[in-house]
């Protein structure tokens, strides 16, 4: 019998790590939240493994409660899952995973890297991490800014649905840039953070003095933070991170 893609022992996996480990979370992986249960043939399709190994290592997670089987023969998550992700949820902190990304943003364009979020009619500086250079743009954590002045708060807006120009633009680019439009002297490009179900949780930019970042050179960075942004809301939505390299999902599949 011809085994499917990626139920062989050479399939890719974590270095030192244990195939059937990284096949048994991939089966875990396979539901979603609108998935109550699924046939092991869904299993077997979404995992790319034959349905026996499918059915083998079900039966073994089934023995520690991670899985459940309905008397049709369909599975479903079991309570051990559920207790997985009541911790999680208990003991979760954004800053663990915005601060990482932060600072990698940091080091690769050399300007300070910074995560809004909505409140209200303004946006708030979440998380930040400074630039490496003297001259650097200052924003307090905590503090509120206008959301219809500069970069993250404008793909904010976009975001959230608001209507007409420039906004419609922002959706279709998938980012904005900003040169002097809160401070004369400062400039930015930012893109936007989702969450579970493409659900908006902010926005991540980059910013620094005008004079050094002119709109060429926003321009060739709005890539680096798209791909920031990217990372943040498969972190943070609790995906498994896209294909490196895979350019991500924005305006065209994105819908108030």
């Amino acid at each position: 019998m011809q085994a499917q893609a990626g139920d062989t022992g050479s399939e890719p996996s974590a270095a030192g790590g244990v195939v059937a480990v990284t096949r048994a979370l991939r089966l875990l992986e396979a539901f979603g939240m609108d998935d109550a249960f699924l046939s092991l043939a869904e299993l077997s399709r979404r995992t790319g493994m034959h349905k026996t190994t499918t059915l083998r290592l079900a039966r073994t997670l089934a023995a520690d409660h991670y899985l459940v089987q309905r008397e049709d023969g369909a599975w479903r998550l079991g309570r051990a899952a559920g207790w997985l992700g009541a911790c999680y949820q208990a003991t979760f902190d954004v800053h663990d995973l915005v601060e990482p990304v932060l600072r990698e943003l940091t080091i690769q364009t050399g300007e300070s890297a910074s995560f809004y979020v909505r409140e209200g009619e303004m946006r708030t500086c979440l998380a930040r991490v400074d630039g490496p250079r003297t001259i650097r743009h200052h924003v307090r954590v905590g503090l509120g800014l206008p959301l219809n002045l500069g970069a993250p708060g404008r793909v904010i807006l976009a975001f959230s649905g608001e209507p007409g120009e420039p906004y419609e633009s922002i959706r279709q680019r998938g980012y904005h840039l900003s040169l002097g439009e809160r401070e004369p002297e400062v400039s930015s490009v930012s893109a936007p953070v989702f969450g579970l179900h493409w659900k908006l949780l902010g926005s991540v930019c980059i910013s620094g003095p005008t004079s050094r970042l002119s709109e060429p050179v926003l321009l060739a960075l709005s890539q680096t933070v798209m791909q920031a942004a990217n990372q943040l809301s498969y972190a943070l939505g609790g995906r498994r991170k896209p294909t490196v390299g895979a350019a991500p999902a924005r305006s065209s599949a994105w819908h108030p």
